[in-house]
């Protein structure tokens, strides 16, 4: 199956989590990367801290989205985040975010697919329009390149010139 993941981080040594987060995907046979998108900087919107490194990735696997699930948790616990039922508005080491699985739309408690408001974020959308534009969002029926397009979201992205 094809996931694609957002990352995102904002103290100190984001880059280097990103990279260890790939490697560990890999390493821990969670899935083959396909794909990654450049780095990007985001103004921080109800969160506390600095501007966020967000990013974009697709990668393919063999685990059912729970489990994939269970594998980035355990990955952001591994390196450095501090599990908090209140950590949505708090500063973090890593984020990693299912946004895309398959074709899958479902929603549990610990899990909603695809993600709820990425169609909403910018910092979502400009990394994911990277590597993936024509990507059909499951349930807005609309590419991710226009979804960036229709996007009401003023924070500011800043596409940096690297990538992880």
């Amino acid at each position: 199956m094809r996931y694609f993941l957002g990352l995102g981080g904002n103290l100190g040594g984001t880059r280097g989590c990103f990279r260890k987060a790939l490697e560990l995907i890999s390493s821990r046979k969670i899935g083959t990367v396909l794909k990654k998108s450049s780095l990007y900087l985001s103004e921080p919107v109800g969160v506390e801290g600095g501007w966020f490194i967000n990013a974009a990735i697709e990668i393919e696997s063999r685990l059912l989205p729970e489990e994939m699930l269970a594998a980035l948790k355990k990955i952001e616990r591994d390196l450095g985040r501090k599990p908090d039922v209140n950590s949505r508005n708090l500063a973090r080491t890593i984020d990693l975010d299912m946004l895309v699985a398959g074709d899958i739309i479902k929603s549990t408690v610990d899990l909603t697919l695809p993600h709820p408001r990425m169609a909403e974020r910018r910092f979502v959308l400009e990394p994911l329009a990277e590597i993936a534009a024509g990507l059909v969002h499951p349930v807005l029926r609309k590419t991710i390149g226009r979804l960036l397009e229709e996007s009401t979201d003023t924070a500011q992205v800043k596409k940096l010139d690297e990538k992880f």
